[in-house]
């Protein structure tokens, strides 16, 4: 959403924060809030953000130059002729008031917050396809698009900044959308990134390793993704995925002020499922929900999208849709963007592009496909450069699961793409049977794709939706799916009819 669309009411710092100080005024009335010095004007709120990166107050001259109401700071800035809105956190704070300034739309919708290592863009989608099967609109803001439930638009960050998402909760709330579906990122949460918005329902998927380039410790991490409880209203919804014990972890430290569901495929879980067949091309279950049983068909594939499927449940169920309501849009649903994405251009052997970029993303994945091939499971992945370097040797060691792996480049950024890819194989132990190296992603795309036989099945992971690979500064083209139809058409394009001549 554009950075200069306007909030549509005014609001008072004394009212709002109550705990607040202020200097050189004693009250603040704002009709904008800002965290980007250059979108700084008059009649709006700067808000003086200490980043992990970048320090706002760099950049005060540059915000006061621009005649703003005001400053939200965590500590009184001297020698300043500006009023200044003390608080303890900034962030949260920001949050709170571009929330305000939109109308407090979260809670003028029925909105479900998703976090978890993995699965929250499946699970996002699944309660919004689930909704809308049921004659509901809902909009979608996560890692592939912002949607607002009839505009839609290409994703920047898995959650938005506090200012575009409470504009996106605006207009959907504008545009009659009843329900939204968030994903909430642990940087997010950390950050106090959507403190401001009130969630109805919040789903847990999992919990494991990822992002410790930022967290540091499993434990941080664990904190950032409980946030998500405090967002939650009193007698609102947690549904926890109960197979995983990181989201178990969670469970036990919940109080009472919530309903607490769980889900999984365990038959202890409060909302569960039983595979009965499932291959290459869906999967059939048997839902369990409110003591009954429900026999249901997904064209998705894995035990880890069945997990997605039954928080998608557990949300929809709370938001009052039916059981048949719910199994009639589990059947309809098709795929997420670059989730376990098919590619088929006639080829006598299965190809998908998956997003899985973390250990145990990577290993459900390849679980799932090695026990439906007949043939050999073929993988391509990397690394991410200038992200977490803890988790490239543990991506080595899932990606054994396949029996043939091909270590490639992902997003290399800054860094070396043979120094990313050496540390992966270190994870790989000494065998050297299975493992290929080609630096060139297009390359080992294509190597895979020449090698597979009649029966296999060949993973592309790592990068799934994403239109580009980052290279040092540079950001190229490129989409996973794209390549592959390339290749695969040169190869398997059907042969030409022959055209009839006809004779004068």
């Amino acid at each position: 959403m554009n950075q200069g669309a306007e909030f549509s009411y005014a609001v008072s710092l004394r009212r709002l924060l109550p705990q607040a100080n202020f200097v050189g005024c004693t009250n603040l009335c704002v009709t904008d809030a800002v965290e980007r010095s250059t979108d700084a004007r008059p009649g709006s709120l700067f808000a003086v953000i200490r980043g992990t990166r970048v320090d706002a107050r760099q950049f005060l001259q540059d915000a006061i130059s621009r005649n703003p109401a005001g400053l939200l700071v965590d500590e009184a800035i001297p020698n300043l002729a500006i009023p200044q809105c003390i608080v303890k956190d900034v962030r949260s704070s920001y949050s709170r008031v571009c929330e305000s300034l939109a109308g407090e739309p979260s809670r003028r919708l029925k909105t479900a917050g998703i976090t978890g290592t993995n699965g929250k863009t499946t699970t996002s989608w699944l309660i919004r396809s689930l909704l809308e099967q049921s004659g509901h609109r809902c909009g979608v803001l996560g890692t592939v698009e912002y949607s607002d439930g009839q505009r839609t638009e290409s994703a920047t960050l898995t959650t938005p900044d506090s200012r575009t998402l409470a504009q996106w909760l605006g207009q959907m709330v504008r545009t009659g959308t009843d329900y939204a579906s968030i994903e909430l990122s642990s940087h997010a949460l950390h950050q106090g990134r959507a403190a401001g918005i009130e969630l109805e329902a919040a789903v847990i998927t999992n919990i494991t390793q990822d992002h410790f380039d930022y967290h540091q410790t499993f434990d941080a991490y664990l904190k950032a993704k409980a946030k998500i409880c405090d967002m939650v209203r009193p007698g609102g919804l947690i549904a926890l995925n109960l197979d995983d014990p990181g989201a178990q972890t969670i469970h036990r430290r919940q109080g009472q002020s919530h309903l607490c569901q769980t889900f999984g495929l365990t038959p202890a879980a409060d909302i569960s499922a039983q595979i009965r067949d499932q291959s290459l091309t869906g999967t059939r279950f048997r839902l369990q929900l409110n003591g009954k049983t429900w026999d249901c068909a997904t064209r998705l594939i894995g035990r880890h999208n069945l997990s997605n499927i039954l928080g998608a449940v557990a949300v929809c169920t709370h938001f009052g849709l039916t059981p048949q309501e719910i199994v009639a849009g589990i059947e309809e649903f098709r795929c997420v963007p670059g989730r376990l994405e098919r590619v088929d251009c006639g080829q006598p052997f299965e190809a998908f592009v998956d997003y899985a970029h973390t250990d145990d993303a990577l290993q459900r994945c390849l679980s799932g496909l090695r026990a439906l091939t007949p043939g050999r499971v073929i993988c391509i992945f990397g690394a991410g450069g200038d992200r977490d370097r803890t988790k490239r040797p543990k991506l080595g060691r899932a990606a054994l699961t396949a029996d043939i792996a091909i270590v490639t480049s992902d997003n290399p950024r800054s860094e070396n793409p043979n120094r990313i890819i050496d540390e992966i194989l270190a994870g790989m132990g000494e065998s050297t049977q299975k493992i290929v190296v080609e630096p060139d992603r297009r390359s080992a795309i294509k190597l895979a794709l020449e090698i597979a036989s009649p029966g296999d099945c060949v993973l592309i992971a790592g990068k799934g939706h994403e239109c580009e690979q980052i290279i040092g500064g540079d950001r190229i083209p490129f989409d996973d799916r794209q390549i592959t139809r390339e290749i695969l058409r040169e190869r398997w394009q059907p042969l030409a009819q022959p055209q009839l001549r006809v004779s004068a």
